[in-house]
């Protein structure tokens, strides 16, 4: 039997542009695919979203998939759409494939402005790990902020006997580093007006999470793992706000490291984030490459995948809990 390769993984956004499907693209895999990662893909069949996958050259990884509970895509079905969310769909077309939604964001006018401008400065705040009230009094000037935070801590399941009503109570049952994750969550998820947030949601929550378990399976500390984790989540605001990576971080207090892995893809943290960009553009014999000089193998890396594409969907729903290695 082939070794197991490494899965490639894509939500698949519906007519509105959220995501409700997942697609493998099995036609992106050599000809002999080997053993299909069954257990990571049931667990994911079984999930919130559809699961799809458009058949490669290998009839037997097909047929695992379909075990798994994967279905064949229907090309009749799906769009594919790189530079802006379609407007006239036909109405046979149920989903929007490819990467429109890393498209630049139309100017900013008037209260999205004013939105964008609070965003940045809540990330400003959040880095310098700024007072609570500081947090708070800034929230306050934009309901829709102050609405996700809430509605994020709340969707958490964490016991709590009543709803959090106030930012104070949601530092209380967060923490602090919990709520440097959160809020800049919420970013992506309260961008009115956007119809890319929520396919930027999906994919920076999969980034996020994935380096994180990638530096958990490397045996890094606690520190590490979340440093991990906001190079993921930081390395797309750039795309967020439609500005250079490199002006938003300006204003930021970062570590060097982490600026480094953001800017420049140096040390392991900008390996990481390469090897995550790899599966995003499913470069298969990169994604190999960088796999093996980590090292790491692909049964414990498509388990990451797995793990990561399951928090996305809790996220996405608005349900996400403390799920963090």
């Amino acid at each position: 039997m082939t070794a197991m390769p490494p899965v490639f993984l894509h939500p698949l956004a519906d007519r509105n542009g959220s995501p409700s499907a997942l697609l493998l693209d099995a036609a992106r895999l050599p000809a002999t695919a080997g053993e299909a990662p069954v257990s990571a893909l049931e667990e994911l069949a079984n999930g919130g979203m559809r699961c799809f996958y458009r058949p490669g050259p290998d009839a037997g990884f097909n047929q695992a998939l379909e075990q798994a509970g994967w279905k064949p895509l229907p090309a009749d079905k799906v769009q594919r759409a790189d530079q802006a969310l379609p407007k006239d769909l036909a109405p046979a077309i149920q989903w929007i494939e490819g990467d429109w939604f890393l498209a630049p964001p139309p100017k900013p006018v008037g209260a999205q402005a004013a939105s964008r401008a609070l965003a940045l400065q809540l990330v400003q705040l959040v880095s310098d790990d700024a007072d609570t009230h500081e947090i708070e009094a800034l929230l306050r000037q934009d309901p829709t902020l102050s609405y996700h935070l809430l509605r994020l801590v709340n969707s958490l399941g964490m016991g709590a006997s009543r709803r959090v009503t106030s930012f104070a109570q949601a530092i209380l049952i967060l923490g602090r580093s919990q709520l440097r994750r959160w809020l800049n969550l919420m970013l992506f998820s309260a961008r009115e007006g956007d119809p890319r947030a929520a396919m930027l949601l999906a994919r920076v929550a999969v980034r996020a999470r994935s380096m994180e378990l990638l530096s958990k399976a490397l045996g890094e500390d606690k520190q590490h793992q979340e440093q991990a984790f906001m190079v993921g989540m930081f390395s797309l605001l750039g795309m967020l706000f439609g500005m250079p990576l490199a002006e938003v971080l300006q204003p930021l207090t970062i570590g060097e490291t982490v600026q480094q892995a953001l800017l420049a893809h140096e040390g392991e943290l900008g390996r990481l984030l390469w090897l995550v960009e790899s599966a995003e553009r499913e470069d298969y014999d990169g994604l190999v490459q960088r796999l093996a000089q980590l090292p790491l193998d692909t049964a414990t890396f498509n388990r990451i995948v797995a793990d990561a594409y399951r928090w996305m969907q809790d996220v996405t729903a608005g349900k996400a809990g403390g799920a963090h290695a």
